[in-house]
């Protein structure tokens, strides 16, 4: 987490939890992957505790470099073609998946791109006040494009999805991108992957919903088949 290394370890426990509540609660094969989210974000929470723990001391510079990567390796690379991955997966409606499809399309190109800026440049983590910076030497020119198409196929999937609430997630998540732009723009990564950490209850309450109306469902089939 962006406060300290207490904070990002505590937050790798508890959202790790809610991660292993939330895949208990698939029922379908499909959802396993946008169940798997919230722990994937507890292990990156976890990873961004070892760097605030290792920045400091000089002889810990491989630990620290591990550290780094696993952060920066789930947030540019694993969520732009997670997210709409996930919820490609859950829908059932055609034209949606269409849609979603295409912006998983366009999540793996993003992917590729950081993949190959995570191997080609220079990543410097700095601790900037109560927050990670980390400093990059990927292009310039293409930041900001990098960065529309990332806020793109990581939230516009959730507006997409005819899945129950995953319209709110989708608001959170972009309120969230909102906030951590305005107010904490030079340490937006480290930040954001913060308020998006936490947004995981609202994952682990659309399966748990999600199985109450599919056992619901299918109770109905029964009784359907047995009149």
């Amino acid at each position: 987490m962006c406060f300290s290394a207490e904070a990002s370890f505590a937050g790798g426990v508890i959202i790790s939890a809610i991660g292993v509540a939330t895949i208990k609660k698939v029922h379908n094969p499909s959802q396993l992957i946008f169940a798997s989210i919230p722990l994937f974000f507890g292990i990156q929470q976890f990873a961004e505790g070892l760097v605030w723990t290792t920045i400091p001391i000089p002889d810990y510079a491989n630990a620290l470099k591990i550290a780094t990567y696993v952060f920066l390796i789930m947030a540019d690379f694993l969520w732009p073609m997670m997210i709409p991955l996930a919820v490609f997966f859950m829908e059932e409606d055609k034209k949606r998946k269409k849609i979603l499809g295409a912006l998983f399309i366009g999540g793996l190109f993003l992917s590729l791109y950081y993949a190959f800026c995570l191997l080609s440049f220079n990543i410097y983590p700095q601790i900037s006040g109560y927050h990670i910076l980390y400093k990059t030497d990927f292009p310039k020119s293409l930041s900001m494009i990098a960065f529309a198409i990332y806020l793109i196929v990581t939230i516009t999937p959730l507006f997409v999805s005819s899945i129950k609430r995953t319209h709110l997630l989708g608001a959170l998540m972009f309120l969230s991108c909102l906030v951590t732009a305005i107010f904490f723009r030079q340490n937006l990564t480290s930040v954001w992957c913060f308020f998006a950490a936490i947004i995981s209850g609202v994952i682990y309450w659309i399966l748990r919903d999600a199985k109450k109306v599919f056992n619901f469902n299918k109770l109905n089939l029964l009784k359907a088949v047995q009149i």
